[in-house]
């Protein structure tokens, strides 16, 4: 009689379970039907990308901050810029300053970028007089390397040498590598 009990409840779960199954999949079932007699459409994003945003591309620059420690900032720009004259193109963005109001920028006012050579692996940069109107050994210092961090993340570019007019000034007379930079103490 016990036994009988107990098969009787084994085939009563057992029936359960597979009404309950058999319900799982006739809901399943019915929602793929659905899903498939639905018509597709089409996504549309809201703006298709662009051909100049395809050729974007993000360049970083060195800036002084607050404690005149060099830092590092990103910056989005079209690589078509960068097509002629790479290095001219990344010093005017360095001379045009940093986004962010946490940084500075390490040249004085009215600086320009007259030219700049690659020779050996070292650009040689041409400015205009303005550059030599540094405030102390301090913006020296930034200006040299921020030019020499900022070139240097280049690979053809291993030094830099800072000609003012076409000469080259007693204040930069050396060219700075990431091995030789300037240091404050100089």
């Amino acid at each position: 009689m016990k036994n009988k009990k107990i098969f009787f409840m084994l085939f009563l779960v057992l029936i359960i379970i597979l009404i309950i199954l058999f319900f799982i999949i006739k809901s399943f079932n019915s929602k793929t039907t659905s899903d498939e007699n639905m018509p597709l459409s089409d996504y549309t994003p809201e703006e298709e990308i662009s051909s100049k945003q395809l050729r974007e591309t993000v360049i970083t620059l060195y800036f002084p901050d607050t404690n005149n420690e060099l830092k590092s900032e990103g910056k989005l720009i079209d690589s078509l810029d960068l097509v002629n004259n790479p290095y001219q193109k990344i010093i005017e963005l360095l001379l045009e300053g940093p986004q962010s109001e946490n940084l500075f920028k390490a040249f004085p006012e009215n600086t320009k970028i007259i030219d700049v050579k690659l020779q050996n692996n070292c650009a040689i940069l041409n400015f205009s007089e303005e550059l030599l109107n540094y405030e102390d050994e301090n913006q020296k210092y930034n200006i040299i390397n921020s030019l020499l961090n900022t070139l240097t993340e280049l690979n053809e570019v291993n030094s830099i040498q800072i000609l003012v007019n076409n000469d080259l000034p007693k204040d930069f007379e050396t060219e700075y590598t990431l091995k030789n930079p300037l240091t404050k103490s100089e």
